[in-house]
């Protein structure tokens, strides 16, 4: 089996979307003997901010010497992302061999797994093999009927950002959300809540105490910002002073200040974390596609952003990093995502739109969403294809002396940077 095989077949399985419940991961991964249970975790949720979390809290363990897995989603530019150790994806060797293992197992099952539970389920099969001293697990979505939930109770069950998306699985409040999201709290583990409302604070409390499980709301009363560039920024938490963090934006500071928190938690736990891993593996943190700076002739920031608390993040960005630029923005979105909460916050700073189809089958067409951007009173150009609307995008830019953002949905931004690494050697 070839990269392309392995692929087709993961993507080609009984795809039935988005199903809850776990009984289908629990068998596939008991025919495969069940990896995930040799496995330390911290596993994370939440509505925003996942993966900048794991992120960083993966680059710090790495920095602290252990062996970390990481387990991400979607992916930017290939699949192997999705899992790595250390940093490093998966290779293409190892990803085909686990799914000639894997296949047999899924395909004897009379309920089929979908796509993502058998992701997952590859996951820890890989980083059980490569005995990973902890993996720092995102949940794909929701929490209690997430397929990642099937893992022992995990050292820290973090919770980031939540907001409202995915309501039709998820429930129709943020106190319904929060309660799925806190679905995985276990036994023996501790919990860490970005702040929410009081609603929010007092569910997931109440589950904690539930449970027996120590909650920290984090407090971000102990930061305090000490320098802001698009090379990134400085902060003091408490007693730690002159934090640097590459990733941009205040809400950034709120996910590290999160991560320190379950960093705490690890230490009781007795992981040995020194204050030296924490400064150097914050330095250290990658990941990719989040108000990330990839061009400076014009200035060119790419942003996955694709819910309203995306949004309201952004538009925060772009107050302080671009308040008096000329910005295009080149976007496109999944048809499904309510564009008249995305879009409206950003009008005060864009002088024009070009729109592209991202490849996903949930996209919106570029006209259609060119069409409703118009009805803001906004400039919108459809284009064919993401690599004519980078170019697009870069002349108005050029022409204006501006800037371009690229916006609106993950799915699109690893042939955005490709199309602007062709067009700009």
């Amino acid at each position: 089996m070839n990269l392309n095989e392995a692929l087709e077949y993961i993507h080609s399985t009984c795809w039935k979307g988005s199903v809850p419940g776990l009984s289908r991961t629990e068998e596939l991964l008991h025919r495969m003997g069940n990896p995930h249970k040799t496995l330390k975790y911290i596993h994370v949720v939440g509505t925003n901010g996942k993966g900048s979390t794991c992120a960083m809290l993966a680059s710090v363990l790495r920095s602290a010497g252990y062996k970390v897995g990481l387990y991400t989603s979607p992916y930017i530019f290939r699949f192997e992302e999705r899992m790595q150790i250390n940093g490093a994806p998966i290779s293409e060797e190892e990803l085909c061999r686990l799914t000639e293992e894997i296949r047999p197992h899924a395909d004897a099952m009379e309920d089929k797994p979908t796509e993502f539970e058998l992701i997952t389920c590859l996951a820890f099969s890989y980083f059980a093999r490569q005995k990973a001293d902890i993996v720092v697990l995102e949940a794909g979505m929701g929490g209690e009927m997430d397929s990642t939930n099937v893992i022992p109770a995990p050292e820290v069950a973090v919770m980031c950002n939540i907001g409202l998306d995915h309501t039709e699985y998820l429930g129709n409040t943020l106190e319904d959300i929060a309660r799925t999201k806190a679905g995985v709290v276990k036994e023996g583990s501790a919990c860490v809540l970005y702040p929410s409302t009081p609603d929010v604070e007092k569910t997931v409390q109440e589950i904690c105490k539930a449970k027996s499980v120590l909650l920290t709301v984090a407090d971000f009363a102990k930061l305090h910002p000490v320098e802001n560039t698009l090379q990134g920024q400085t902060f003091h938490w408490g007693a730690m002073k002159n934090i640097h963090l590459p990733l941009l934006g205040e809400h950034q500071q709120h996910n590290a200040c999160v991560v320190l928190e379950t960093l705490m938690h690890l230490r009781q736990k007795g992981w040995n974390i020194p204050d030296s891993a924490i400064y150097h593996g914050l330095a250290q943190t990658a990941w990719p596609g989040r108000f990330q700076l990839i061009g400076e002739d014009p200035l060119f920031i790419i942003d996955g952003g694709h819910n309203p608390q995306c949004m309201e993040a952004l538009t925060k960005n772009l107050e302080i990093y671009l308040k008096d630029t000329h910005l295009t923005v080149l976007t496109g979105v999944m048809a499904d995502k309510d564009r008249s909460q995305m879009y409206p916050p950003l009008l005060p700073y864009v002088s024009q739109f070009v729109t592209v189809t991202p490849a996903n089958p949930r996209a919106l067409p570029a006209e259609d969403l060119a069409e409703y951007l118009r009805s803001l009173g906004k400039n919108a150009t459809p284009c064919d294809s993401v690599l004519q609307g980078v170019e697009t995008a870069l002349t108005l830019a050029k022409e204006q002396k501006g800037a371009v953002l690229t916006c609106g949905s993950l799915y699109m931004l690893g042939e955005v940077v490709e199309a602007h690494q062709r067009l700009t050697p």
